[in-house]
């Protein structure tokens, strides 16, 4: 089984191994379609994620962007795990009057595609890609723009696209404006745990899939597999004594480590499978507490929604159609009640 990848265009209902676009140094001309497998090496063959290019805060401080209820609204694909994280937050703490979530969809050669609607960004600036809002933001913007990246309605420019830090700036800058009895997922006494184990599940959990995925030499590959299978048993043993990562509470950690899980089986696990030329790879339910955790996780309301529902392939549209993955006999979470998913 050979290891490099197919190019294909992107459409609405990628695979979440395909799902989320990275940046490209803005020092580098190229032509054609952007490869994470030909910017994103190291010399060994290793998957090494670009950083991003837009990172401002947001809160009070000079430099910062301010914290305003309706100025901001945060544009990602619904197939980007980087993208659910925070769509997960935002309805946990009920800011999506606030920070609204806008989908956008079909990366090609000229980026993602925006959705055009009543109060759209892409009806307020007449933009058809979020790329137009990078060159807005900077005339030296070469590369792609990234899901998800959040945008002022007041300037029509990048806030940020740092998806590490957005959802903890929503749990902490934007707390004035959270919903009554909001679950803490950041608590101070907690944060300097969080962040350790947050980058530990991004390393080896959220990245890992990539890292097996995108590398291009088989040993990389392997190495990167062995890392994240180790870590889904790490975690295993960890929720055999808790109900979620930190105890009793929900935390940012738990929100981090469902994005991949959500989408392991039916995205992740066969570009593993196609990567590693075997069939012998993990399924979630071979780690019995995580597989009781995610089940859970599945049934909160506020950790999916109906569009995420469909776009993940566990239900189908009104024509009975599936975008991909599962159809009801193997979903793995079961039946999908969406009926149960009103908050």
């Amino acid at each position: 089984m050979g290891l490099e990848q197919e190019s294909s265009t992107q459409t609405l209902h990628a695979t979440a191994a395909d799902a989320c676009a990275v940046p490209e140094p803005a020092q580098q001309q190229r032509r054609g379609p952007f490869e994470e497998t030909t910017i994103e090496q190291t010399p060994d063959g290793a998957f090494r994620r670009q950083r991003n290019a837009f990172t401002k805060h947001f809160g009070n401080d000079e430099g910062d962007a301010p914290v305003e209820a309706g100025r901001y609204h945060i544009l990602g694909a619904l197939g980007c795990g980087w993208n659910r994280r925070q769509r997960i937050v935002i309805r946990l703490l009920g800011l999506q009057d606030v920070f609204v979530p806008e989908v956008i969809f079909g990366r090609d050669d000229d980026g993602w595609k925006l959705t055009h609607g009543e109060g759209s960004v892409a009806d307020l600036f007449g933009y058809d890609r979020l790329n137009d809002f990078y060159r807005r933001t900077t005339t030296h913007f070469t590369g792609r723009g990234t899901s998800p990246t959040v945008i002022d309605l007041k300037t029509g420019k990048v806030v940020t696209n740092n998806y590490h830090a957005i959802s903890n700036e929503l749990e902490t800058a934007w707390k004035p404006f959270h919903k009554e009895g909001a679950p803490d997922l950041y608590p101070e006494q907690l944060r300097q745990e969080i962040d350790l184990l947050n980058q530990q599940i991004f390393d080896d959990i959220n990245n890992g899939t990539y890292k097996v995925i995108f590398a291009t030499t088989r040993g990389a590959a392997q190495a990167a597999y062995t890392i994240f299978k180790a870590r889904l048993a790490d975690y295993d043993f960890r929720l055999a004594s808790r109900r979620y990562l930190f105890g009793s509470n929900l935390s940012d950690s738990d929100v981090r480590l469902f994005q991949t899980l959500e989408s392991y089986e039916n995205g992740y696990r066969p570009g593993i499978i196609k990567q590693l030329g075997t069939e012998d790879i993990v399924h979630l339910w071979d780690f019995p507490n995580i597989w009781g955790y995610a089940r859970d996780l599945f049934q909160t309301p506020g950790f999916i929604d109906d569009a995420e529902l469909f776009e993940l392939g566990y239900v189908p549209n009104e024509e009975g159609e599936y975008s991909h993955g599962f159809a009801d006999k193997d979903n793995p979470f079961g039946k999908a009640d969406i009926g149960h998913r009103e908050e």
